[in-house]
């Protein structure tokens, strides 16, 4: 009975962020949960943010070593995200 009701919370939450135009937030609170899960705890605490804005996926990264190695696999990345959250989410990856 639990798993239901967690998935009736998330679908509710879903549909109050589409009614109110914050569904860009949304994703990328899913996207940054998908890099904690996906990276080491120490490189997870070197991203600063994770936004979405017109499609365009924005990750701000703290370290210079870090940075260049997303900048590296970028295309990587993208595909990964497309992959787990839709093509049609994403257009672009940004690192910042």
């Amino acid at each position: 009975m639990k798993k239901k009701r967690e998935f009736q919370s998330s679908e509710l939450v879903k549909s109050f962020a589409k009614i109110y135009g914050f569904e860009e937030k949304l994703l990328a609170f899913e996207v940054k949960d998908f890099l904690q899960e996906y990276l080491s705890e120490a490189l997870f605490r070197e991203i600063e943010s994770v936004n979405l804005h017109k499609k365009t996926l924005e990750i701000k990264i703290k370290s210079p070593l870090l940075k260049n190695d997303f900048r590296m696999r970028k295309t990587f990345f993208l595909t990964k995200f497309q992959e787990k959250f839709g093509e049609e989410n994403f257009n672009d990856l940004q690192i910042l």
